[in-house]
């Protein structure tokens, strides 16, 4: 199998987060880039490969244009007129109802309402580097689609920064460009294809569900932990399943504390199916590997044969599959949980 890699990503090397009220370590983080990429290098199954440049073209056709204009300024603005920061957190978040009973908002001149307007949480540092990684993630997961598209059953692409948290107009949730929706826009509009997007991140991928919520060309189907324990908490409920040209096209499946492969496995056989009713001729999976039974953030209990066996149930779609990273925070076992899911899909 082809793995599109960059070390771009390397430049995206926040020390520092803010979570559960507390300044840490980033569980998102360089290594959890290159502990893949060291475990599929030395798998003779798997073949190394640079991307290509894609451009801005991409990114704004999915995401307002006033985000990549943010990101290709924000950190160095911080720095001249806040003072030095490593990382750049916002401090005050837009909320409409600030503005309640008045015109909308618009865009704040100043560069730390600006961080508010653009991103919703406090785990996504903006570090001196982030917009070229976070442009080298887009790259990477283009060129994985573009392999597909000339012929290849299957690619992957080692997103690092992930993308399915990233919202039309917002950042967060350790993402800022959404990789997969990029790419599967690009597919659905570009070649006429059907495509079905499979998230099996703990987290529910809020942005990729909102980006296509109203639309029938492509569907989104997220295995994830229930939102009434789980980030991102408002969103990812069974109950929403699109809006519009887009109803039925969305299918949300909470799953339980605890679940396990044989839960899951089930569950995921399921959503497969619903992926095939909908007649859906590729197939772009956001691989999060953060349902494992260590990971240190989530709470669900795969195992590393489980993986293998997921991988195994989105082979039997017998669909061309681009498969795109998002999380996965156990960085001890994070390559072989990588590599077991990618020889379930056949390498």
């Amino acid at each position: 199998m082809k793995v599109v890699y960059t070390p771009a990503h390397l430049l995206h090397d926040p020390h520092s987060e803010i979570e559960k009220g507390t300044v840490h370590s980033p569980f998102e983080h360089i290594g959890r880039g290159e502990v893949i990429r060291e475990v599929l290098s030395a798998d003779s199954r798997f073949e190394m490969l640079s991307p290509s440049e894609w451009g801005i073209d991409v990114i704004n056709a999915v995401h307002n244009p006033g985000l990549h204009r943010f990101f290709t300024t924000a950190w160095q603005e911080y720095q001249d007129i806040i003072g030095p920061s490593r990382e750049v957190t916002p401090e005050v978040f837009y909320r409409p109802s600030l503005r309640h009973k008045m015109a909308d908002g618009v865009e704040p001149a100043s560069i730390t309402g600006r961080l508010g307007w653009w991103c919703f949480e406090t785990t996504t540092p903006l570090t001196e580097g982030t917009y070229v990684a976070a442009r080298g993630a887009v790259d990477t997961a283009m060129t994985a689609m573009q392999l597909v598209l000339d012929g290849e059953r299957a690619a992957y692409g080692l997103c690092r920064p992930p993308g399915h948290h990233a919202t039309t107009d917002l950042y967060g949730g350790y993402c800022f460009f959404n990789n997969a929706a990029i790419v599967s826009h690009h597919v659905a509009s570009t070649t006429g294809v059907k495509v079905a997007v499979l998230d099996v991140d703990y987290h529910h991928g809020n942005g990729t569900q909102e980006i296509f919520y109203d639309r029938d060309d492509v569907m989104y189907v997220s295995l994830h932990g229930d939102p009434t324990r789980a980030y991102p908490y408002t969103v990812g409920y069974a109950d929403e399943t699109g809006s519009g040209r887009g109803l039925g096209s969305t299918v949300n499946v909470p799953l339980a504390a605890r679940t396990d492969d044989d839960v899951y496995v089930n569950a995921l056989a399921d959503a497969v199916a619903k992926i095939q009713a909908f007649g859906a001729q590729m197939v772009v999976v956001s691989l999060g590997l953060d349902t494992f039974i260590t990971d240190p953030i989530c709470d669900m209990s795969l195992t590393t044969e489980g993986f293998r066996r997921s991988g195994e149930v989105v082979a039997a779609l017998g669909l061309p599959t681009v498969v795109l990273q998002e999380g996965g925070y156990d960085v001890d076992k994070l390559g072989i949980n990588v590599q077991s899911w990618l020889v379930g899909l056949g390498v």
